[in-house]
């Protein structure tokens, strides 16, 4: 792994609030595993997330062949709107709360220096990337609707942190959520129809390991357009814990599309894409094949 400063540099840019607090103990944990490799590390730190994207671009700018971001998916998110279609691979230490990237990629969790060694000695290899009109990428998965309301209010809740903030969160909105009407076009092709919620999938999971989109591949060149028709509070309860293993595309309710070109419309919807809030509905959104370069252990799917 390698700059185009010299063999042996390792650039690194970290989220050290990752996982409270996990980031900076797994940057820690990578310098000195880095050190002992032989390689010399380079820790790059923004304050804020802008901070932090200028240096993921300049570390593009110099030429780096695999930059390591410690953190969750929010950084990877991050990252990649700088590493898109570039010649710096995006390698992972993670280091977050949901890691959706670090499953696709095949990299461990919870141990920073087997997931230092695998990142030492993993090949290159490239996958596709969702695309917004309006400037931004996405790796995994963006949602609208009902996971988005959920995502809106536990953003809003102080009390509790973590997994259990999501449950609360998801457990409230299901109270008060009612199913949207959504305008669809896929690949020109226009679709009006009542739904909880709208994903796109340009990889499988979020929001730490839920499968939402399950049989989409990142080499396929297709974003997988998955929707979820009404259905009542009780069954949404039991059909929800199937997510995690990808079960829930088996229900009746539940539709899968693969198309090159989205556009998805809801009034009042936010959009999240790996996690991260990228705004209202509507959103256009496409592929871009092999638009990111990744250190991945294993063949990607």
């Amino acid at each position: 792994m390698s700059a185009a400063a010299g063999d042996g540099e390792v650039w690194l840019l970290v989220n050290p609030t990752a996982g409270r607090g996990r980031g900076a103990a797994y940057a820690q944990a990578a310098v000195t595993a880095l050190r002992a490799s032989g390689r010399r590390p380079r820790v790059l730190q923004g304050r804020t997330p802008e901070a932090a994207l200028d240096l993921a671009r300049s570390a593009v700018g110099e030429g780096v062949d695999r930059l390591v971001v410690v953190g969750g998916d929010g950084m990877v998110h991050l990252a990649a709107q700088a590493l898109a279609a570039s010649a710096t691979a995006l390698a992972v230490l993670p280091a977050g709360s949901g890691e959706d990237t670090a499953r696709l990629l095949g990299i461990p969790r919870r141990d920073p220096v087997a997931a230092v060694r695998a990142l030492l000695e993993a090949p290159v290899r490239v996958m596709d990337l969702g695309r917004d009109a309006d400037g931004g990428w996405f790796v995994g998965v963006l949602a609208s609707g009902f996971d988005s309301a959920v995502n809106d209010r536990a953003n809003r809740m102080r009390w509790p942190t973590g997994r259990s903030r999501y449950n609360l969160a998801l457990l409230a909105e299901l109270g008060v959520f009612r199913p949207l009407h959504y305008r669809v076009v896929l690949d020109g092709e226009p679709h009006d129809l009542e739904a909880m919620l709208v994903a796109v999938g340009n990889g499988p999971s979020y929001g730490g390991g839920m499968r939402v989109c399950d049989t989409a591949s990142v080499l396929d060149g297709l974003l997988d357009v998955l929707v979820l028709a009404p259905m009542r509070t009780a069954e949404f309860v039991r059909v929800f814990p199937q997510v995690y293993t990808g079960r829930h595309l088996r229900h009746p309710k539940v539709r899968v599309h693969r198309a090159r070109t989205v556009t998805i419309d809801a009034v009042g919807v936010t959009a999240y894409a790996d996690g991260e809030r990228v705004g209202s509905l509507p959103r256009s959104l496409s592929v871009e094949p092999g638009a990111l370069r990744v250190v991945a252990p294993r063949p990607l799917r």
